[in-house]
């Protein structure tokens, strides 16, 4: 029993008290219980055995009482009741974008509908419309969410890629059988949604490592089992994982072809081929047939004359190109990472208090740390009335004084009105370290008015950067449309920087955006948007993006020195 499985069943419940019309506090309680629990860098079940659950944040008495009942037991008799009282078509229902408890609560009242094959095909007839409050555009919006809901069953988000894989991983890497390891596919090149998981490994005793990867306790289906390919479907998000093994020889050009892109691929082979060579996941042959390289990728790329690609920017956007000519970007990592402009505090709708934010950070290795809570037209986050606005500049000027080592920004997420302006007045504004605008309402307004309400913002002076540009949340809500030309000559001309939020769901700008950003002269600025201390880990997601854009240092403000973002914030 993980972390995520308790989430899970805290979600689940949420989602019956939503359907129920119970207290919205409590189904808000078990809500961030779930998110918490989801992102917990540490195993819940070391916490229950020191007896400290309820130094979870927002776990108290009750809800670590239940995270008990759950790890003894493997499951929860609250949640076994709670199931008999609701359909389980209904719970599917409510994980369509778009479509609230009342809703499916009146369609299923009303039309006896209790699965999301039953509702698709009541969409598709009109039936909806019969019922008060539901019009054609209501439908539509249905069936998109449904589209969303059915491709995010296909394609799982990086981080729930990763985590699947890793845990792989770390079991295969235990048997000393397994003289090499490593993730291949869109995984390895960091792609922000990921369909199936490759491994590579080389063995002495294939036969062993296949028979411990099916039998491994996160395996829900064998589909093949061979001497050198095996095929899983994991039982946490229930990924297809295929493992290989390859001859030591041929490891680095298996690496390279399992790792693709195809785009890729067929680039490099039609460049081996004007070679006079012959590339395949078995090495690099010449004209006689001789194996040449294979070894590793790096052998191979010394061969072709070409710089080394990292594999996150393998799609075949110029970037074999660049490295012909030895020009390829010298682009950041994690440890170029000088801080985060992004985090909620206990001020707003975070569960931890500055100072807690503070000495996190610097534990991460940070110079500067951003508290950016929401601002005061957004209650729904406990947006900062002016009064504790003052009361948190006060509280960072004196953990400034006192800490070491770390500088603390006050920053504010801003709400972006209708009209463009801004949630709070100049006067306020001008009082923070950083001002970071962000849409949180409205996403379904026209592309135009969207994009004068990010360019309104752009203008203000005080605004530094815009957050998650795009308002995406993975299976859950479509980017809105802007209008990018726009956007980039604003925020190019008024020196304001466009974010990748790192946050699991969102990755947002993407790096098709950051591609272009960086060609308009656009800075990018990383921002965990962390609500609770273990989600500031995300920062390497951020990171991902960044990489596949080839953005360099100079791209990305949080890989300048303190001094110079200090100067950039002044504008």
């Amino acid at each position: 029993m993980d972390n995520k499985k308790i989430a899970e069943i805290f979600s689940e419940i949420a989602k019956i008290l939503e359907l129920k019309g119970e207290n919205p506090y409590r189904v808000r309680a078990y809500q961030k219980a779930s998110r918490i629990l989801e992102s917990l860098a540490e195993d819940v079940k070391i916490l229950a055995e020191k007896n400290q659950l309820e130094s979870i944040p927002g776990v108290g008495k009750d809800l670590a009482k239940k995270i008990e009942e759950i790890i003894k037991t493997g499951s929860l008799s609250q949640y076994e009741r709670l199931k008999k009282e609701v359909p389980p078509g209904l719970l599917k229902m409510m994980e369509i974008p778009g479509l609230g408890p009342k809703t499916v609560k009146l369609i299923h009242e009303k039309l006896g509908i209790d699965s999301l094959e039953k509702l698709e095909e009541a969409v598709k007839k009109g039936r909806l419309r019969r019922l008060e409050g539901i019009r054609e555009k209501t439908e539509e919006n249905i069936l998109r969410g449904i589209e969303m809901f059915k491709k995010g069953r296909e394609r799982k988000p990086l981080y729930i890629a990763l985590e699947v894989a890793n845990k792989f991983l770390d079991e295969l890497k235990k048997l000393k059988e397994v003289k090499k390891i490593e993730i291949a596919g869109s995984l390895r090149r960091r792609k922000e949604t990921v369909k199936d998981i490759d491994i590579l490994v080389v063995s002495s005793n294939p036969s062993k490592v296949m028979k411990k990867f099916v039998n491994l306790e996160w395996v829900k289906e064998v589909i093949a089992c061979g001497d050198t390919k095996s095929s899983i479907i994991s039982k946490e998000a229930e990924l297809q994982v295929d493992l290989r093994v390859v001859d030591k020889d041929s490891f680095g050009s298996a690496l390279l072809y399992f790792t693709g892109s195809k785009e890729f691929n067929i680039k490099f082979r039609q460049i081996a081929q004007r070679r006079g060579w012959k590339i395949n996941e078995y090495g690099v042959f010449d004209e006689k047939d001789k194996k040449i390289a294979g070894k590793t990728e790096e052998e191979i790329f010394q061969l072709m004359k070409m710089q080394y690609i990292i594999p996150e920017m393998r799609e075949d956007r110029g970037e074999i190109e660049l490295a012909l000519a030895g020009k390829l970007p010298k682009v950041i990592s994690l440890k170029d990472i000088k801080g985060d402009f992004h985090i909620h505090s206990s001020y707003s709708d975070g569960s931890s208090s500055i100072k807690e934010i503070a000495l996190k950070a610097k534990e991460l290795g940070y110079e500067f740390v951003g508290i950016s809570d929401h601002s005061q037209g957004l209650k729904v986050a406990k947006g900062l009335s002016v009064e504790k606005v003052e009361k948190k500049i006060e509280e960072i000027r004196r953990l400034n004084e006192e800490l070491e080592g770390i500088k603390i920004l006050c920053g504010s997420e801003v709400d972006i009105l209708n009209d463009g302006s801004l949630d709070y007045p100049d006067s306020i504004l001008k009082k923070f370290d950083v001002v970071i605008a962000a849409i949180h309402y409205g996403f379904k307004q026209s592309k135009s008015q969207l994009t004068k309400r990010i360019v309104s913002a752009c203008k203000n002076k005080y605004v530094n950067i815009i957050a998650h540009p795009t308002g995406r949340l993975f299976g859950q809500r479509e980017e809105y449309p802007l209008d990018w030309e726009e956007i980039f000559k604003a925020a190019s001309d008024n020196n304001v920087a466009l974010e990748i939020n790192t946050y699991p769901d969102r990755l947002d700008l993407n790096d098709l955006n950051c591609i272009r950003a960086k060609k308009e002269g656009v800075k990018i600025a990383l921002g965990s948007d962390a609500h609770f201390l273990d989600e500031m880990r995300f920062m390497d997601l951020g990171v991902s993006v960044a990489r596949r854009a080839g953005l360099e240092k100079k791209d990305v403000v949080n890989a300048w020195s303190l001094e110079e973002i200090m100067r950039w914030l002044k504008k």
